[in-house]
């Protein structure tokens, strides 16, 4: 089953893309939501049962912050299709947790292309704004562009999302 990253910007629609072609799969969706949990932050809240709301009962959801590598061995297979949403949050998990977020990029690439199922990958590309003030901003903005290169270079196709507009970047032929 294929591996398909989805990049985009904030409040591109790449989550919603990612929706949509996971439904349109026909197979059983799940969610692995990567978000924390920040009881004391309502618009987070707010963002949370909307997308939630907007999957709709039919999908099942996993949440785990960091532990993605192994987490994802449990839950894949062949009779149901896999959104992760998001690598950036899955990131900066990592670094607010003070794990090595490129031994865990190594792990994650060397372990996509063994999974025995549909995967999809929902990423923002933040390297297109400004360059951020703070040494931590620069370091989250670099660690997420390396990791999106690694899980582009395994994946099976590539779209990048603008505007709720999907543009393909790489099929699995190599384009």
């Amino acid at each position: 089953m294929p591996v398909t990253l989805i990049l985009g910007g904030a409040r591109s629609g790449k989550s919603r893309r990612a929706e949509c072609l996971a439904r349109d799969s026909g197979l059983s969706p799940v969610y692995l939501a990567t978000a924390p949990r920040l009881p004391d932050d309502d618009e987070w809240r707010q963002r949370l049962l909307h997308h939630r709301a907007r999957r709709g009962d039919d999908w099942r959801t996993v949440e785990e912050e960091t532990a993605l590598v192994e987490t994802l061995p449990d839950i894949v297979s062949p009779d149901c299709i896999v959104v992760v949403d998001c690598l950036t949050l899955w990131l900066s998990n990592l670094m607010h947790a003070g794990i090595e977020p490129v031994r865990e990029t190594d792990k994650l690439c060397a372990l996509l292309p063994e999974l025995d199922g549909g995967i999809m990958l929902v990423s923002n590309e933040v390297g297109m704004g400004l360059v951020p003030e703070t040494p931590l901003g620069r370091a989250f903005r670099d660690a997420q562009g390396r990791l999106n290169q690694r899980v582009a270079a395994v994946a099976d196709r590539v779209e990048f999302v603008a505007a709720g507009l999907p543009l393909l970047l790489k099929e699995k032929n190599g384009t």
